[in-house]
């Protein structure tokens, strides 16, 4: 039906290598700032309920949904302008993954309205938690790039780099077996 020429798809997978991550990196901070801007204005945000009830219970009743709900928007906006700018994105990432570490606590807190009648079969409340599987994915892809890790493209490269992976496993298991 539809078919490109080798030497295309192989500009578009080279492309995709290029910019994947900066794609990725600039949609996760579009979805943080616009996620945490609708919190701070009461009755925008589908979650601001359960966030602020979550935030209640976690801390023992002593942070109110009031307070805590500001707290939040402007959390998920530094997260979202700082994966943008890429200014402190080790620390962007940290916030990341304890702003999502946070949003499982209402399938633990509140089951009998995150699922129907098991696990298996989550409310739309649970799948709207239950997604942030892929931004938290999103975010290790990302955090993978700090030290200069890259895409590769070049599928003779993978397999070298694929040997020298398996070779140095090896070696650092030989290694901790001598000095044990």
């Amino acid at each position: 039906m539809f078919s490109i020429s080798g030497k295309t798809e192989a500009r578009i997978v080279a492309w995709k290598a290029r910019n994947g991550i900066n794609i990725l990196r600039i949609c996760l901070g579009i979805i943080f700032i616009w996620f945490g801007v609708l919190k701070f204005f009461p009755g925008m945000s589908s979650a601001e309920e359960i966030a602020g009830r979550t935030i209640l219970r976690l801390t023992f009743g002593w942070v109110k949904p009031s307070t805590s709900m500001p707290i939040l928007a402007i959390w998920e906006c530094i997260i979202g302008l700082g994966l943008i700018t890429k200014a402190w994105l080790r620390l962007t990432l940290i916030l990341l993954y304890m702003q999502m570490a946070g949003t499982f606590l209402p399938l633990i807190f509140f089951p009998h309205e995150t699922f129907h009648h098991s696990v298996l079969v989550p409310t739309l409340l649970g799948q709207y938690i239950i997604k942030n599987f892929v931004l938290i994915s999103g975010g290790i892809l990302i955090g993978a790039t700090l030290k200069g890790g890259k895409l590769i493209n070049k599928p003779l490269l993978e397999e070298k780099a694929v040997k020298l992976e398996k070779r140095f496993g090896r070696i650092r298991r030989l290694v901790k077996l001598e000095t044990a």
